[in-house]
């Protein structure tokens, strides 16, 4: 259930600055000299995005971490604005930039608090979120499950299994490409043609879900031609035992991919790459991609059984899929689906996973 209440903290902070500000002076009548002044602005400020960051968590799921932070530090970026504003009105008070800088830097370190626990928790509902159907037409259809199959120039197996099972619904489970930014300057002829056969299968009745990985970056913008798109944690299907996520999360030993992850899909990385040239943008994208590939391999090389196990095992009484390993493996009641590069599909069917 979405905590709505949780809209009243941000707003009782943000009163309680507003009447600070009309009292010209801090609680008790106490007046801080400078820099106190402005560490007490960015305390402040850093409480308000904090909380107003919490409320936007829990009752709107369906943000991106990108998109939900940058709405955050607007927000109290440009009420630290209208708070310096306000005070042309106060006698013997003026504008200070200095406060409105400190108002906006308070609130960036606001939400880098309110998210460092990613770097270490397999609690991360605050990096995760879903747009689109959960509830699939008809749940005894099959449902072909597609992990990491890092397509290039061609999309190996996939017309061929359509052919072969023309009234199968579709659960990509990350990576579909090898690096995917979803940006029209960055966009690819093989990612144009993926998704007009996305459109195809649904014009067709078919369900199609796309859950990101590790090389896919600000797709949100594509999710309303898929009938379920989401990232992180939390994939699940209502009626039936199945749940996934893409399992670049799984290993929480992992900090720096931990890290890695959280700066790629921020705010600032986004506005990178919408103000660079396309051409630019697509190096920059390959270029750190290829770095990933070769760094950290103690931890790619090994497959985390007993985190897998343990997050496998969270889910009780489903059937939990993840990506990413690129080996098949089972534990308890969890399966890492195998490499879909040359064309090896899995699919759902009366309640089991099996080759497709």
């Amino acid at each position: 259930m979405r905590k709505r209440w949780l809209w009243l903290l941000p707003l009782a902070v943000a009163g309680t600055i507003v009447w600070l500000s009309a009292q010209s002076q801090y609680p008790m009548g106490i007046q801080l000299p400078p820099p106190l002044d402005k560490l007490a602005h960015a305390s402040v400020f850093g409480c308000l995005a904090l909380v107003l960051e919490i409320a936007l968590r829990h009752n709107r799921p369906d943000l991106p971490l990108y998109r939900r932070h940058l709405l955050v530090f607007v927000a109290v970026s440009l009420f630290g604005a209208t708070d310096e504003w306000h005070q042309f009105f106060v006698p013997g008070r003026s504008c200070e930039l200095g406060d409105w800088v400190a108002d906006s830097v308070g609130g960036g370190l606001g939400i880098l608090v309110g998210s460092l626990h990613l770097l270490f928790s397999r609690r991360l509902g605050a990096l995760s979120w879903l747009l689109g159907t959960v509830r699939r037409f008809d749940s005894t259809w099959d449902l072909i499950l597609v992990a990491d199959p890092h397509w290039n120039a061609e999309l190996t197996g996939l017309e061929e299994a359509t052919a072969r099972f023309p009234e199968a619904d579709w659960l990509f489970l990350g990576d579909v490409f090898d690096v995917w930014v979803g940006l029209s300057s960055m966009e690819t002829e093989p990612q144009r043609v993926f998704l007009d056969w996305v459109d195809r299968r649904r014009g067709a009745g078919r369900w199609v879900g796309l859950w990101m990985g590790n090389r896919e970056y600000f797709l949100d913008r594509q999710a309303g031609r898929f009938d379920l798109m989401g990232e992180g944690i939390g994939g699940r299907l209502e009626g039936e035992a199945l749940t996934w996520e893409h399992g670049d999360l799984i290993n929480s030993s992992d900090r720096q991919y931990r890290l890695w992850n959280l700066v790629s899909r921020s705010a600032p990385c986004w506005l990178l790459f919408r103000l660079l040239p396309g051409g630019t943008a697509r190096k920059v994208s390959a270029w750190m991609e290829d770095k990933l590939r070769t760094t950290n391999t103690a931890y790619k090389l090994t497959f985390p059984r007993e985190a897998f196990r343990a997050a496998a095992e969270s889910h009780p009484g489903t059937t939990f899929l993840t990506g990413h390993f690129h080996t098949h493996e089972v534990e308890a009641n969890g399966i890492a689906l195998p490499w879909a590069h040359e064309g090896r599909f899995m699919v759902w069917r009366d309640g089991r996973v099996e080759e497709l």
